[in-house]
């Protein structure tokens, strides 16, 4: 992407340590392995030719909804209902997402939608957790699973997905997450299946405010639970429900490129991740489907600060927003906070110095000076 005189260059913006909290495993597949695959199984693509394909896979303004969007992933799923094919997709997608510097992702996807060829739900999760691992072992990149249910295959789905979360809870998978189209779909529908994976200690988030109005984002959270909240882009239609999550630091996962194709929002202009950063709630950006946006969080982050004009220091806030959302356990999340904190520190914005404050951490951001050895957090 291309840098415009005074806006922060992309390259500085990769080198940032960040988090990926929000991203759907069959959604970010790398475009030669969807073909690779293809071939290798027999599958019969619609195509085999590769800009073809990647017209299809990727969004633009072809796409007219979020279930339009969501057609896509027929494509990507076939391919995708093997052991060696989750693990090599999920292994990839780390050093993908390893790459731009995230240094803590959290992989999302649906067991269900991968046993077609006979796969049980437990070989899907343990397969993909084997490509987190092997990536981890490589590259140092951590990671955590969220499992999602599907709104659309009903309650009693919703709770074998809350059973594999709780089967594999302390063996890489950190969340529970209902996903899937909003519309004629009410979370409240799925509140055991949130309810058993809540008895059980266990984090859960909900697409919730995406293609549906303000009740959804309040439905996940009030009925369901939620602690986080998936797009949220329609809470601005509520300022009383907005100002609950702003009070209670409940984070919102956006993904502005992937809310613009589903037309979440219909533009940049009118897209409230600007307001939402600016009345403080706790934002973290995100890839979604990093093939179909074709996207990552560094693009998704200069994007944001060429439409917002967001400085570094924003950008930096944000980033620690993100590491502070993260379903990890407190004291590692406190280490890591710190770690990050610290190495944030010692970026400067090229276009001059800027003296603030990094998420609850008061910094000078100037290279010139030491960064602190012991800064004062605060996660809450």
């Amino acid at each position: 992407m291309p840098t415009t005189p005074g806006e922060i260059p992309a390259e500085l913006l990769q080198r940032l340590p960040k988090t990926d909290l929000h991203c759907h495993l069959d959604g970010s597949l790398r475009l030669d392995t969807v073909l690779d695959l293809g071939k290798k199984q027999g599958v019969k693509l619609p195509t085999f030719d590769r800009g073809e394909l990647h017209s299809m896979l990727a969004a633009g303004d072809h796409v007219a909804s979020l279930d339009d969007y969501l057609r896509a992933f027929d494509i990507t799923l076939s391919v995708m209902q093997t052991e060696d094919s989750l693990e090599r997709s999920a292994y990839e997608l780390a050093e993908d997402a390893w790459r731009e510097n995230v240094r803590y992702i959290e992989v999302r996807y649906s067991p269900l939608l991968h046993i077609r060829e006979g796969l049980r739900p437990a070989q899907v999760v343990e397969a993909v957790l084997r490509g987190l691992r092997m990536a981890k072992r490589e590259f140092g990149i951590r990671y955590g699973v969220i499992l999602c249910a599907i709104r659309s295959l009903g309650p009693e789905s919703s709770l074998r997905i809350a059973e594999l979360c709780i089967a594999f809870k302390n063996r890489g998978v950190v969340g529970f997450d209902l996903a899937g189209s909003e519309v004629n779909n009410p979370a409240k529908l799925h509140k055991h299946a949130f309810q058993l994976v809540v008895d059980n200690n266990i984090n859960c988030t909900a697409h919730a405010g995406e293609s549906f109005g303000p009740d959804s984002v309040h439905q996940a959270i009030h009925k369901c639970g939620a602690h986080r909240i998936g797009h949220g882009t329609r809470l601005v239609e509520s300022g009383d429900l907005l100002n609950y999550v702003n009070d209670h630091r409940i984070p919102l996962e956006v993904c502005p490129s992937s809310n613009l194709q589903t037309r979440a929002a219909a533009s940049w202009e009118t897209h409230p991740v600007d307001f939402f950063v600016d009345y403080g709630l706790r934002v973290t950006i995100n890839t979604d489907n990093r093939l179909m946006s074709d996207t990552t969080v560094t693009k998704e982050l200069h994007l944001c600060h060429r439409h917002y004009g967001w400085s570094l220091q924003t950008i930096k806030e944000i980033i620690i927003a993100g590491f502070k959302s993260a379903f990890m356990p407190y004291r590692e999340k406190a280490d890591l906070v710190a770690e990050v904190s610290r190495e944030l520190a010692t970026f400067s914005d090229p276009r001059g110095e800027v003296t603030g404050r990094v998420g609850l951490v008061e910094t000078d951001v100037s290279t010139t000076l030491p960064p602190p050895t012991k800064p004062k957090l605060q996660i809450s």
